[in-house]
């Protein structure tokens, strides 16, 4: 969310940036924010004014009462009443109207940076760089839920008895494969000086109100109906609202945390033959990281947060990209943002395992979260990535780590979290 300020100084500025992102739709309300901003304003002058003017004549009511001029003292007595009517009904007004600022405000998107390309959607995200060499190898690559079904480690039908469409069954090898990514992640990221947290898995609606856009919202959250919780569709929503309405000293900053929680998403929308399987889902886990830090030290963290996880897939074998998302692709309260793709030698190409984003203010400002730098109180920034999320990486790393004879090899650095097995051999 937008200074209202930097809106009123700016709204040309506000303007170019909706059109940007190609959301013409929004432009009328760079104008309707500002006429309320400047109505809310006078009717803040008119209150202040009134509380002056009250004030004053409270106190000749005394002086009066103490002369014995009661009639003149009833007489302002009545002015008072008067004004403090009129005092209420602009506090009423004035709540009203900042109700109206900030709902229009909420929806205005956040000043991408200028190093993002401009563009209308995905299809024009930018290769940035890539890492590890792609491989396709001379044997045919099966759908990963044909690989995880050779060695019984997957059971959607289950499932689908169980819950629905968008829901799965590991078991095995697969599952335990699973919980070795997580695991590693984990200690990958404890071992780059993040601190380890497991959050709540749901959240208030402030928190979520104050964490994402209300299209992202609606189209990701599931309600707890009849209470005010929301399951969260990854732990960034808990991590970051653990700092809601706080003032942080600037001398704890900043704050690196990975976290691991469950993730349930609606995933409206979600339709073709790549999510089939286990590529999109209602259900998976995560391991996140969130950094919280002053705003100079913004990029700096951003450019750290991608590369954790192209180091981590690295130490797997599987060859990734970073893509730049262009302005159109990004969601309203992004700065800048970048997926890491995975490469996929069944499909030969690349497809998203995990975003990095920075958010500068936005979430801050929304969440009430500052820093106190010396007595002066600012508003802090927040920047998330993933660092894995299987079930889905566990199609990256089936594919890049499968033999010709339907094995799969589990890289030096995974055999700890899998008891020492170097290979896993298929029961079909």
């Amino acid at each position: 969310m937008l200074d209202i300020k930097f809106l009123r100084d700016n709204p040309d500025v506000v303007r170019q940036n909706i059109k940007n992102k190609f959301q013409d739709h929004k432009l009328p309300l760079v104008d309707e924010v500002i006429a309320l901003d400047a109505e809310n304003r006078a009717i803040m002058q008119e209150a202040d004014a009134l509380r002056g003017n009250r004030n004053k004549l409270s106190k000749q009511i005394g002086g009066l009462m103490a002369k014995g001029q009661k009639e003149e003292a009833e007489k302002v007595k009545q002015q008072v009443s008067e004004q403090s009517a009129r005092l209420a009904e602009c506090e009423a007004k004035e709540a009203e109207l900042a109700e109206k600022i900030k709902s229009i405000m909420m929806v205005i998107p956040n000043i991408i940076d200028p190093t993002v390309p401009i563009g209308k959607d995905d299809n024009e995200n930018v290769e940035i760089e890539k890492f590890g060499e792609p491989v396709v190898p001379d044997f045919e690559i099966p759908y990963h839920t044909e690989i995880m079904e050779r060695f019984n480690g997957i059971d959607l039908d289950s499932a689908r008895r169980v819950a629905g469409n968008g829901f799965y069954y590991l078991m095995g090898d697969i599952a335990r494969l699973h919980s070795a990514v997580i695991s590693y992640a984990r200690d990958f990221m404890i071992d780059r000086g993040f601190t380890y947290c497991v959050p709540p898995f749901m959240i208030r609606s402030d928190v979520v109100t104050g964490v994402m856009s209300f299209a992202e919202m609606e189209a990701m959250m599931y309600k707890i109906e009849g209470e005010d919780l929301y399951l969260i569709g990854t732990s960034e929503h808990s991590m970051i609202g653990k700092f809601i309405d706080q003032i942080i000293p600037e001398a704890e900053l900043p704050y690196t945390l990975t976290s691991y929680s469950p993730c349930f998403r609606k995933e409206k929308g979600a339709h073709g033959i790549e999510e089939r399987g286990v590529y999109r889902i209602h259900q998976f886990e995560k391991q996140e990281m969130i950094v919280v830090c002053k705003p100079e030290e913004a990029m700096m963290w951003y450019n750290k947060l991608w590369q954790n996880t192209v180091d981590l897939f690295r130490s797997l074998d599987i060859p990734v990209r970073t893509l730049e998302c262009c302005s159109g692709d990004l969601a309203d309260l992004k700065v800048k943002s970048c997926d890491v793709e995975a490469w996929s030698p069944r499909q030969k190409k690349y497809f998203e395992v995990g975003s990095c984003s920075n958010l500068g203010d936005a979430q801050a400002r929304r969440l009430r979260i500052r820093v106190n730098g010396n007595g002066k109180k600012y508003l802090a920034t927040t920047l998330n990535n993933t660092v894995v999320a299987p079930p889905r990486m566990l199609i990256a790393f089936l594919e890049n780590n499968l033999t010709a004879d339907g094995c799969v090899k589990i890289p030096e650095a995974l055999r700890p979290y899998m008891g020492g097995k170097e290979l896993l051999v298929p029961v079909k």
